[in-house]
């Protein structure tokens, strides 16, 4: 995969002089094609499947493009839907709160629940003084307002497909006023580890870990997996692979509750190593506060036989099947989590079986080959209901 992630980053000097291969679809994006997280890691195993009639670059920008020599153009990042001009066909995935969220995160941080307002100046500005949703710096917010506003308004000038990674999120598009038949629901799909996994054994088992696997901060519920852990058999070990702003407080938070020598903080961690953590863990624990888009490390866990305790929050269950390849439990419960992660613990055939049948989910519906393919069927359809390829359909006011 490295390979393709560094073929897909150049975007040489034919890129910058407008000069395209004609009659292929591009991915347009300012996210990294890599393995940074939960977009970058999606858009390299997008590449690592590409199928023939999509080329092997990314445009970063689309300005002062000939946009009709494009077979259909795949953006990624919503700043790019500023510039359209609707000479092509184009589909848009929704990766993301950002298109209906100032803050990105639909959370209300000082309530500890998730925020059910649509966007408005008045409801999000009140949620980010009071009830501290994102970023509270006046400048910042009074940007992150206006961009949401301009991209709202944009989504209901643009005939474009939109692509939501779960229902949820394509719920939350149609209350902010992007009509329903727009919108496509295509859950993501992961590459399958070239490495041999294996169902839980006994052993492995009986070693009694849990894996937290994400970026440490406030909305990934690390904090309550934590509070959640002193409640739990003292043999149960706990192993956390990312970094982020809150390890500092949240290693304090540990050591304060007498968890120090159950936690072993890997920070981040390469292919090699997170896989080879999945596969000491008997579950791995997505215990995320806020409504996670979709979330890959549940299907991360299941290309490893393992079973997922995963909050009920945003598109999390629909690829966690509550009692067939894991536990949902409701967000911030203590009591829940800890019975949950006691139920596995106690029960190695179930805690297998529930690997199995998540490896099998996965294999069923959630491979990257399966979602490129469900991909070209939404490109064709985009491509045959295009009208014309005249120019200048519409035309998106720049920010100043």
């Amino acid at each position: 995969m490295l390979n393709l992630i560094s073929d897909a980053k150049q975007n040489d000097k034919q890129l910058h002089k407008g000069i395209f291969e004609e009659d292929l679809i591009y991915q347009c994006s300012n996210f990294d094609v890599g393995e940074g997280g939960g977009v970058e890691t999606y858009l390299a195993s997008l590449f690592e499947h590409r199928p023939p009639e999509v080329s092997d670059r990314v445009i970063k920008s689309l300005k002062g493009v000939d946009q009709s020599q494009f077979k259909l153009l795949h953006i990624h990042s919503p700043d790019l839907l500023l510039q359209l001009t609707g000479e092509c066909p184009t589909v848009f995935s929704v990766h993301n709160h950002s298109l209906y969220c100032p803050s990105g995160t639909k959370y209300l941080a000082g309530q500890r629940t998730i925020c059910d307002r649509n966007f408005s100046y008045l409801g999000c500005t009140w949620g980010k003084l009071a009830d501290k949703c994102g970023s509270r710096r006046p400048l910042r917010t009074l940007k992150e307002l206006q961009n949401t506003h301009q991209l709202l308004d944009t989504l209901k000038k643009v005939k474009i497909t939109f692509v939501a990674n779960s229902e949820y999120v394509r719920q939350e598009l149609i209350k902010n006023g992007v009509p329903p038949e727009q919108i496509v629901t295509l859950h993501c799909g992961i590459s399958v580890p070239q490495i041999t996994t294996a169902p839980l054994s006994l052993e492995i088992h009986q070693n009694h870990r849990i894996l937290f696997a994400g970026r440490i901060v406030s909305d990934k519920g690390l904090e309550w997996l934590l509070k959640t852990l002193i409640h739990t058999n003292p043999q149960i070990q706990l192993d956390i692979a990312g970094e982020g702003w809150e390890r500092p407080r949240l290693e304090k938070l540990a050591n304060t509750l007498g968890l120090s020598k159950r936690i072993t903080w890997h920070g981040w961690c390469d292919a090699e190593k997170i896989n080879k953590l999945y596969q000491q863990c008997f579950a791995v624990i997505f215990p995320s506060v806020w409504p996670e888009p979709a979330g890959l490390v549940t299907l991360e866990a299941y290309s490893n036989y393992r079973p997922v305790i995963g909050s009920a929050v945003g598109g999390i269950p629909e690829h966690l099947r509550d009692g067939e390849t894991g536990i949902l439990v409701p967000g911030n419960n203590i009591k829940k989590l800890a019975d949950a992660i006691h139920d596995l613990y106690g029960d190695h055939q179930k805690s297998r079986q529930m690997g199995e049948q998540g490896h099998a989910l996965l294999m069923k519906e959630f491979t990257m080959a399966a979602h490129v393919n469900n991909l070209r069927t939404i490109y064709a359809k985009t491509i045959a209901d295009f009208p014309s390829r005249a120019k200048n359909l519409y035309s998106i006011p720049q920010v100043k």
